[in-house]
């Protein structure tokens, strides 16, 4: 076993299962993914720490935990259409392709969207769709959606990307606790469709860079 396999196995177990991660096809898609062929190359050393990076423009790959809490709450068992609003790095789009049957992702910086259509080709991601434009307006022509992944913290869950959800379907988001950009925090929440209700679950607290579009910031 390489020295990152061993930190990949490490991060599953002590930073996911042990916190309670206990979807087995997240835990496994984890476990498999490179995480550092995601990072850049000045912070490989800290692919498996546990935390958010840098990675350009602004933006972060989110800490391990936070991508597999996402994941976990989407519930899905490999027959979905997927929507995922920030790209960023493209490793939770590669891990959203291993549990999904098809992703569409929409990345605002051009520049981003280009380094992760990279990585992507790299770990063989061949149901995974690239897009650049804002995220908080979906893919209407492509809706509805079985599962929706935003990972860009709004300050309400963005009420077209509710609107392409399939009935029964989810949608992970953080919402903010605050005003403007520079809130106190913001909290992970699920909502799933039942008709025309939404249930909504809190998962936890979290630390995610602005939503920016027409029903973002």
């Amino acid at each position: 076993m390489d020295d990152f396999a061993g930190r990949r196995a490490h991060m599953v177990e002590h930073q996911l299962r042990e916190r309670g991660i206990a979807d087995e096809r997240v835990l496994a898609a984890m476990g498999e993914v490179p995480r550092e062929a995601f990072v850049p190359e000045r912070r490989r050393e800290l692919a498996y720490a546990d935390a958010a990076l840098p990675i350009g423009s602004e933006q972060t790959i989110s800490q391990p935990w936070i991508v597999a809490a996402i994941l976990q709450a989407l519930e899905l068992r490999g027959d979905e259409q997927v929507l995922e609003v920030g790209t960023g790095s493209g490793y939770s789009t590669c891990l959203l392709g291993r549990l999904a049957a098809h992703v569409i992702s929409i990345e605002r910086h051009s520049s981003l969207a280009r380094a992760a259509a990279r990585h992507l080709r790299a770990c063989s991601s061949h149901n995974v769709e690239l897009m650049v434009g804002d995220g908080s307006r979906g893919v209407p022509d492509r809706a509805p959606f079985d599962a929706i992944a935003v990972h860009a913290a709004a300050p309400v869950p963005p009420p077209t990307l509710l609107s392409q959800l399939a009935d029964g379907g989810r949608m992970v988001v953080p919402v903010t606790s605050g005003k403007g950009h520079e809130s106190e925090g913001e909290t992970l929440i699920a909502l799933r469709r039942r008709g025309d209700e939404l249930e909504r679950t809190e998962i936890a607290p979290c630390r995610f860079v602005p939503l920016i579009g027409a029903e973002g910031f």
